[in-house]
């Protein structure tokens, strides 16, 4: 029994260090593509925010991360991302956790009690639920930051507002303690080029800087386009797969 026991002790272990050269070398080329990305864009890399995207992956990669120097980590499901933010809330120095998904309204009291930052803040009945939560979590002094997720193509189903409804939006994120009013975020729309897409987000960003001169964030590209989106200006790309390999079957956090 001892035996078998130290066998399954020692696989483990190696399993865990096997999956952490893993990340380090994948984290270690997504870091060079954004520094590259910089070089050729003329930007110090060092103004790039990378969010590595945890998903379906479960807690431990996301200790593993922290280990190599992730301090963002982005998810795109409330029950996944409060549990994997609970099971990591010991690591120090802290992460920030980013919600990167659709919401519904009927999530934002949980999100709003672990997210540092929602990306995909669309529409008016959003802001007021978040902005009831975030009353209710005490976050008048750290206050729950917010990205307009701006439709680029107007599809449904994919989220984002309208480009003429963003200031209305931020209006009312601004108006709301708790909030407040961080930048934009966009998905390039799978069938034009990437930085063709990105380029209409720049002056929906500009116009909303003008409104807002702290709303200094845009949240754009991912793992197959965070270098049109660098070049577009681009503050924070969110990568998964890129990082993390292609995504298994949802587990349970643990």
């Amino acid at each position: 029994m001892e035996a078998r026991e130290d066998r399954e002790a020692r696989e483990a272990r190696e399993a865990r260090e096997a999956r952490r050269a893993f990340l380090a070398g994948r984290l270690a080329a997504v870091r060079e593509r954004i520094a590259e990305a910089a070089r050729a864009a003329g930007r110090d890399h060092t103004g790039i925010t990378l969010i590595t995207v945890t998903k379906t992956w479960p807690a431990e990669d996301v200790r593993l991360l922290a280990g190599l120097g992730v301090r963002d980590v982005g998810e795109n499901q409330d029950q996944q991302a409060s549990a994997k933010a609970a099971a990591c809330a010991g690591l120090a120095p802290a992460l920030s956790w980013h919600f990167i998904g659709q919401l519904q309204s009927n999530k934002a009291p949980s999100v709003a009690r672990y997210a540092d930052m929602v990306h995909s803040v669309d529409r008016a009945s959003l802001v007021s639920a978040l902005g009831k939560a975030a009353e209710r979590a005490g976050r008048a002094e750290r206050e729950l930051r917010c990205l307009i997720q701006v439709s680029l193509d107007g599809t449904a189903g994919r989220g984002g507002a309208h480009p003429d409804e963003v200031p209305r939006l931020a209006a009312l994120i601004a108006g709301r303690p708790g909030l407040t009013v961080a930048g934009v975020m966009a998905v390039a729309p799978p069938q034009e080029p990437a930085g063709q897409a990105f380029a209409r987000l720049l002056p929906v960003r500009e116009r909303l800087l003008g409104e807002h001169p702290g709303a200094v964030v845009m949240s754009a590209g991912m793992s197959g386009d965070l270098e049109a989106a660098i070049a577009a200006g681009a503050t924070h790309v969110r990568v998964g797969s890129a990082i993390l390999g292609h995504r298994p079957p949802a587990p349970l956090p643990h």
